[in-house]
């Protein structure tokens, strides 16, 4: 019998089963590229009380919107280096203690590649649990400069800037503005004791001369009622500048235009130094602004655009090397063999000794950017971005 005599229907009945056989051997290549996002549940920084008061140097929301973005961003090249398409996989601590387990449950379906939207104790506790692992650890949420010195770790790579790079942005402006006699107001936490910690290492490094530090205090008590009082803190002396350091963010709201001289504030308040801003207008910036508030009614803040950069980086990293084990991935991360343009005018890369993204700095106010830090003039033998953070010779990360 010829195939003419086959009716219609039979010839396109057979076509159609011809066709489901050709694509049983596509399926099966499938290659889908899995991000996992790991969270606490408990971290106070993301309750609706602090989201709501807006501090400048504070999330202001969940990042998962920003790792969509990138994957979405990324989906043309994963497909050109064989990933057929993406998945965001999220998972939620209930605390810190439970952080080991929610980051096995996303190792089990197979995820590598892992965002931290952690506190330092979170991310310590991950890192802990995925020692010996086939798993790269992305910090996006935790600015502690222990997690990049004694608590380093070979699979912890940083897209946050640490407190480290923040001050020494805020240090290298005072010296090119020529305000290197600041009065410096101190906070009472833990939390603002890594924040004097980080601030007297960047004072002593660029050659800034604090004229006093001033422990401020906000309390009910009425004994303490002046170490609250801006005006009583910032009168008794000449000064260039005000250095606030205040890790809560409360009081330091409040110093700008109350101080008794007319200088400018930064620190945690006033100019602050940021990874992102929404008034960050140039490189194309306002493109990756506009994605991020379409698809949240908000504006991309520092620690969404941390997110945003790991997940490039992962997805950056399995394009490339798509054929690599997770442990060449990450040397290659490591060693610079991969850099991921984060819209702040030159592609960034990690830093080999202790995992840290180097990243221009922007120095934000209010209303939009006073300058960019690495400041015009600063020099490093090799990269200017090495100039914010510890350097290879300072640096307290030891990985074998």
């Amino acid at each position: 019998m010829t195939e003419a005599s086959f009716s219609p229907s039979v010839r396109r009945r057979a076509l159609l089963l011809a066709g489901a056989a050709a694509a049983l051997p596509v399926r099966a290549q499938q290659r889908i590229f899995s991000l996992g996002l790991l969270s606490q549940a408990d971290d106070a920084r993301y309750d609706a009380q602090a989201l709501q008061q807006g501090f400048p140097d504070a999330p202001a929301g969940r990042s998962a919107p920003a790792a969509q973005i990138a994957l979405n961003d990324s989906l043309i090249k994963l497909q050109m280096a064989s990933w057929t398409s993406t998945r965001l996989l999220t998972s939620e601590a209930p605390d810190a203690a439970g952080v080991p387990a929610a980051l096995q449950q996303l190792v089990l379906k197979g995820v590598r590649h892992v965002i931290l939207e952690l506190p330092a104790a979170g991310v310590a506790a991950a890192t802990a649990a995925a020692a010996g692992q086939d798993v790269i650890l992305f910090n996006a949420a935790a600015p502690e400069d222990a997690l990049r010195a004694a608590q380093c770790a070979p699979h912890l790579l940083h897209t946050l800037p640490s407190h480290a790079m923040q001050m020494d942005a805020i240090a290298q402006l005072l010296v090119a503005r020529k305000w290197i006699r600041p009065l410096v107001l101190t906070g009472p936490t833990p939390a603002d004791r890594l924040l004097i910690s980080a601030w007297q290492r960047s004072a002593k490094r660029f050659g800034v001369r604090p004229v006093a530090e001033k422990a401020f205090r906000l309390s009910n008590d009425p004994r303490e009622r002046d170490l609250g009082n801006v005006r009583l803190l910032t009168s008794d002396r000449d000064y260039d500048a005000v250095v606030v350091l205040d890790a809560q963010g409360e009081f330091a709201r409040e110093v700008p235009y109350r101080t008794v001289l007319p200088r400018p504030v930064l620190g945690s308040n006033g100019l602050v130094a940021q990874a992102w801003s929404p008034f960050h207008e140039r490189y194309g910036a306002p493109q990756l602004s506009r994605r991020f508030l379409r698809r949240t009614q908000r504006p991309m803040g520092s620690y969404d655009w941390a997110t945003w950069m790991a997940a490039r980086s992962a997805a950056e990293v399995a394009g490339a090397f798509n054929k690599s084990t997770v442990a060449q991935q990450l040397q290659a991360l490591r060693q610079g063999a991969i850099a991921v343009d984060g819209y702040k005018g030159q592609r960034l890369s990690y830093r080999a000794w202790d995992g840290q993204l180097r990243q221009p700095l922007l120095l934000a106010h209010g209303g939009g950017i006073a300058d960019m830090a690495p400041i015009e003039g600063f020099l490093h033998p090799r990269s200017v971005l090495d100039t914010l953070g510890y350097d290879a010779p300072e640096s307290g990360c030891r990985i074998p």
